[in-house]
């Protein structure tokens, strides 16, 4: 988040560094299928993991405290793709946080609420007609708005058309205001033609935002997300026009904007989204992007130039593990949570 003051203000010396390889080093286990994991910036060094199921666990010290942070499991509907899938603290105000999760109360929809203090403020509602391609990623950008990634609202080839539908609020990315108001600005569509956003961040340093979009049948994508960008979906899987629906042969992909990167399903099944590395401990990957694949577990690193292009590629670690989310600490080190329950952090490997 932009208020943590211990991430790297100014591009790193190392920017024209080759890539190096990490190594995991485990932080914790024992969790329960984690699916995120943030901190507060508020200086405390916490580490903040949520479990799909609704609870929040705090990590400090290496050691996962007794009491949930939140524990909402009677609100939310779990399992498969569904359950409490983001964490925001404010960035001014880390007493403010705010989380998306799933709920089957009165048809299944996203929520979008703000906790303090212990109650809970619903922000926001967005029904949902499958139980997959849920989004769930939460994130304040520059701008100080809460950012919001939400699926096209699952099944196969958006039957629906939702990520295309400029007027529905599914395969988006979506902002919001949550300023002091009592009733906050209604969503807007920020970026369209999404099909499942699972994790998205921004580089503090360039205020580029990274979005991973897992595909469908063949290619799993990286994207630089604009303001008012079209990433083809379900018109475009990738790069690549989506055959299934286009019967007739009319796809532009002139049209939508391309990811700066894609991989098939020879390397990966299912893309999962990271960080722009700003910390000290791996000095040569610093201003490189790290994600991973929840199927594969490969971790990769990949720099851009100037222009956000792709000037550097390469594997940086094969994990053994389903990788479902990476996050950072106050001091800009990264960290992955797997399906096994653990939590592990990236250092540098042996020389």
């Amino acid at each position: 988040m932009f208020s943590c003051r211990c991430l790297a203000a100014e591009p790193c010396r190392q920017e024209g560094a080759a890539l190096p390889d990490v190594k995991l080093e485990l932080v914790a286990k024992g969790l329960r299928a984690p699916v995120g994991l943030v901190n507060a910036a508020d200086g405390s060094k916490r580490l903040f993991v949520l479990e799909q199921a609704g609870i929040i666990r705090v990590i400090k010290d290496g050691k996962i405290e007794k009491e949930p942070f939140l524990d909402i499991r009677s609100r939310v509907k779990s399992g498969g793709e569904l359950g409490l899938l983001g964490l925001a603290f404010h960035p001014k105000d880390p007493a403010r946080y705010f989380v998306d999760y799933t709920s089957a109360e009165k048809g299944l929809h996203t929520v979008i609420s703000e906790f303090g203090a212990g109650s809970e403020k619903v922000l926001l509602t967005i029904a949902q007609p499958y139980r997959n391609h849920n989004g769930g990623q939460l994130a304040f950008g520059p701008d100080g708005l809460l950012y919001i990634g939400m699926g096209d609202g699952g099944s196969g080839n958006d039957p629906h058309n939702h990520a295309q539908d400029p007027k529905s609020l599914l395969g988006k990315i979506l902002t919001l205001d949550v300023g002091p108001s009592d009733k906050p600005n209604q969503p807007k569509v920020y970026a369209l033609g999404l099909r499942n956003p699972w994790r998205f961040s921004f580089d503090p340093v360039t205020k580029r935002l990274y979005c991973a979009d897992v595909g469908q049948d063949r290619y799993e994508e990286i994207d630089l997300i604009e303001r008012g960008g079209n990433y083809g979906w379900r018109v475009m899987e990738g790069r690549h026009c989506n055959e299934e629906v286009d019967e007739r042969g009319a796809c532009d992909p002139s049209k939508y904007k391309a990811p700066i990167w894609e991989y098939g399903r020879d390397q990966g099944i299912s893309a999962t989204g990271g960080f722009v590395y700003r910390g000290s401990a791996i000095p040569e990957l610093c201003g490189a992007y790290v994600f991973g694949d929840y199927g594969s577990g490969t971790i990769w690193a990949l720099r851009l130039d100037e222009a956000g292009k792709v000037k550097r590629h390469r594997k940086i670690a094969d994990s053994g593990l389903n990788l479902s989310s990476f996050g950072q600490d106050e001091d800009g080190e990264l960290y992955l949570t797997s399906m096994q329950g653990k939590v592990h952090k990236l250092t540098a490997a042996a020389q």
